[in-house]
């Protein structure tokens, strides 16, 4: 199957709102308690922390599928050295995923944080958005332990995506320098030459990268406001009423 099919699968895949699916089962519209929200934390603040971990480990599947999918149609899985063409497809899978989780088409276009399914998804192209996922992840830990608060965790991670981008593919071509430097025939020439002579291919990744952390910290700008306000809730803490959305 051609690799551009898999962008409206994506997003499809990425709309199916598993924490609402989850708590109806239960015979709960999840809209209607906790923050409102219909991803993974609200659910787990509602019927417990074991549903948080299954709802958040199928966000992040509905987002990681369709990536290696799409990375094995295009050959591209396992490599940096990815030609635009091929590289603007597959960061399009990869967006898919979490727009559709964003923005549900069966719940009025109205859906989750997307923070799982957008992790998903990055660990799928791999490796050249697994690694920037994996610094983000870190970073994500740190702050929660440090704050305790999910939104404002996400959203420092988030901001932290595109330098992590910046740094993979930079690695990348000092890695290569050194290659081509290493060979004999190339062992004159100076170090700038070796430069120009390694093709950045990040610049896509970097640009999806920076839209991706626009969108979550756009999309958790009401618990950063309540977390300089004090009254963001921690982990732990229960919120009454679905006057605002939560992290997800």
């Amino acid at each position: 199957m051609p690799a551009y099919l898999y962008i409206p699968i994506a997003f499809l895949m990425g709309s199916i709102p598993f924490g609402f699916l989850i708590a109806r089962a239960r015979g709960i519209d999840l809209r209607k308690h906790g923050s409102g929200n219909i991803g993974a934390t609200n659910l787990g603040r509602v019927l417990g922390r074991r549903y948080f971990f299954i709802c958040f480990f199928l966000d992040m599947s509905k987002g990681l599928t369709p990536s290696l999918l799409a990375g094995a149609a295009l050959g591209t899985l396992g490599r940096m050295d990815i030609q635009p063409t091929d590289a603007w497809i597959w960061l399009a899978v990869m967006f898919a995923s979490p727009l559709g989780h964003i923005f549900c088409p069966w719940l009025g276009f109205k859906g989750g944080k997307g923070v799982a399914t957008a992790m998903g998804a990055m660990i799928g192209v791999m490796p050249a958005m697994t690694i920037p996922a994996a610094g983000a992840f870190v970073v994500y830990m740190v702050v929660l332990m440090l704050w305790r608060m999910v939104g404002p965790a996400s959203s420092v991670a988030a901001a932290t995506l595109p330098l992590w981008t910046w740094y993979a593919f930079r690695q990348y071509e000092t890695f290569q320098e050194r290659r081509i430097g290493s060979q004999s025939q190339f062992a004159d020439v100076p170090s700038d030459d070796l430069k120009a002579m390694v093709p950045n291919f990040g610049t896509p990744f970097l640009i999806v990268a920076l839209a991706l952390a626009i969108i979550v910290i756009y999309k958790h700008r009401a618990n950063l406001q309540r977390a300089i306000a004090g009254t963001e809730p921690k982990i732990g803490e229960s919120r009454k009423t679905p006057s605002s959305e939560s992290a997800e």
